[in-house]
């Protein structure tokens, strides 16, 4: 549950994509490319992340649904920022592959009649932006 997993500030967040930027091994859970939002690969088992810190503020606050992109990019583009007050980021959970230990962003898209987990790689520190 998100509200037992520690809240991951800014510098953290960084230093996770760091670290995630520098694992080098081959993984199945790089068969998609997940540099922007993507759905849960088959490719890769849920059960093969573990949540390990989240960006969700307050659980029961209900977090805003804009975006945020000053320079024209688009929620599955790999070059939009990661800002985590903003949508999909206050939203998300930040997980470990237990495989080669690579970082991802995830969470549970939900609509009217489907649920769908995505996912997005964090291993790019310099996309990491504190916008308020």
């Amino acid at each position: 549950m998100q509200d037992q997993l520690p809240l991951a500030d800014l510098a953290h967040l960084r230093e996770l994509a760091a670290r995630s930027a520098a694992v080098s091994q081959d993984c199945n859970c790089r068969a998609s490319d997940s540099s922007g939002w993507i759905s849960l690969p088959l490719s890769l088992p849920e059960t093969q992340l573990d949540d390990i810190a989240t960006l969700i503020v307050d659980p029961y606050d209900e977090p805003t649904f804009t975006e945020y992109h000053p320079d024209g990019t688009r929620y599955a583009s790999p070059e939009a920022p990661i800002a985590p007050r903003w949508y999909p980021y206050n939203r998300c959970n930040i997980a470990r592959c237990t495989r080669c230990g690579r970082h991802y962003l995830r969470y549970m898209e939900a609509g009217g009649y489907f649920v769908d987990r995505r996912i997005r790689a964090l291993d790019a520190p310099q996309r990491i932006i504190d916008a308020q």
